[in-house]
């Protein structure tokens, strides 16, 4: 129906870069917000960026000045690009969509995650 493959973890030491790409797949029409999340060890995913089909973007505090969320709408594909990575930053991370179907409904697809690893 819909898939979300998520790319581009792996170990970086602290200060380097990471970036992630996220392409949605399937029957869909229109894809509205996209966004990255994470989990780490024991904690809670949260939020790290979003950004909506208009460009709009929303970044968690620890991230804002660091990470940079982008989108090509022709192509559904949403990247991460990840700057001044830092130990705490090391978690798995997951690709969400937000995406019209075609039956005035929105659902929420993830992706499979993708480990990324910041060692200091």
């Amino acid at each position: 129906q819909v898939q979300l493959v998520e790319s581009g973890g792996g170990l970086v030491q602290a200060g380097g870069s990471l970036r992630l790409s996220c392409a949605a797949s399937g029957s869909i029409v229109s894809i509205n917000a996209m966004g990255w999340y994470r989990q780490a060890p024991g904690k809670q995913r949260e939020l790290v960026a979003t950004i909506t089909s208009g460009g709009s973007t929303n970044y968690a505090d620890s991230v804002k000045g660091r990470f940079t969320i982008s989108r090509d709408n022709a192509k559904n594909t949403v990247w991460l690009q990840m700057n001044i990575l830092k130990p705490e930053d090391t978690a798995v991370y997951y690709c969400k969509g937000t995406i019209f179907l075609g039956d005035y409904r929105l659902y929420d697809y993830w992706g499979q995650g993708t480990q990324v690893t910041v060692s200091s």
